[in-house]
């Protein structure tokens, strides 16, 4: 039998999620995107039996999108730190494989997504203005050879 309002769950928040690859990054970000999995789609054109032209759709190659994370600036430079073995060309080194990980709103975990060999592509810092009032953000820009929703 359903729960109130004809739901049997409510639905998770996107507001309370942290991040855990190993000793590269871990903590609590206020974005996260990217979590993305798709499917190229290849278009093969040929004539049927009775001459009319037929495109059929077929899959193609597998990609994952690029993961964008963004916190507030605060003393921690484990990003810096791991986007350095990149730039000095320790790749093997850099990927890890992490997670990301979403909790409900007694800060239970509720779902995880497994990251498999991400580095870091880009990190940037915050953009400074003399007349701003806002808080500076730090962005870590993730590459990754797949993910699989483990909860």
């Amino acid at each position: 039998m359903p729960g109130r309002a004809g739901r049997e769950t409510d639905p998770m928040v996107g507001f309370q999620f942290g991040i855990d690859f190993k000793d590269k990054v871990t903590g609590y970000f206020t974005e996260c995107s990217g979590l993305e999995s798709e499917t190229e789609v290849v278009e093969h054109k040929v004539v049927g039996a009775k001459g009319q032209a037929i495109v059929q759709k077929v899959p193609g190659r597998l990609k994952f999108g690029n993961i964008t994370l963004k916190r507030g600036i605060t003393a921690d430079t484990q990003i810096w730190l791991w986007r350095q073995k990149v730039e000095q060309g320790n790749i093997n080194e850099a990927r890890v494989t992490g997670s990301i990980i979403m909790y409900d709103y007694n800060f239970e975990e509720v779902a995880r997504w497994t990251v498999t060999n991400a580095w870091p592509s880009k990190v940037s810092g915050p953009q400074f203005k003399t007349d701003g009032n806002e808080f500076g953000i730090e962005e870590l820009t993730l590459v990754h050879e797949g993910f699989k929703r483990e909860k």
